[in-house]
């Protein structure tokens, strides 16, 4: 807890908020690309789910490192908790717009891959000052 006491929380919470908002901005313009790529390729559909994973870590990781560029410590709690609100929003968005959305194993696996992948990306941001 003390981690928290020595940083501004709004702003740090800020810095959550913004890591998350552009690793969704990279993922929605990487899935525009994949669309496209797919629309006009004979690519197979099979793909789609595997390339949505890797789109999801390329997100999720963009965010966690430029996130925790800025920190001198603790930047796989940074990159955890930009995971776990890049997870939600997702969540969110997905259970407003697919009608047969279900919560099963392979959505509580992607959530632990985000969490992972934002630690991780996190550890990598701290370390490439």
């Amino acid at each position: 807890m003390s981690y928290f006491k020595n940083q501004n929380n709004s702003s740090y919470l800020l810095d959550i908020i913004r890591g998350t908002f552009l690793g969704l901005i990279l993922t929605f313009i990487l899935i525009i690309i994949f669309t496209i790529i797919l629309t006009y390729t004979k690519l197979s559909e099979e793909l789609i789910p595997l390339i949505n994973s890797i789109i999801m870590i390329l997100g999720i990781t963009s965010g966690a490192v430029l996130t925790s560029r800025k920190l001198d410590k603790k930047g796989w709690l940074t990159g955890g908790l930009i995971g776990i609100l890049y997870f939600l929003i997702i969540f969110i968005i997905s259970k407003i717009f697919i009608k047969d959305f279900t919560i099963d194993k392979y959505l509580l696996i992607k959530g632990l891959i985000a969490v992972v992948t934002g630690c991780i990306g996190g550890m990598i941001g701290i370390n490439i000052k």
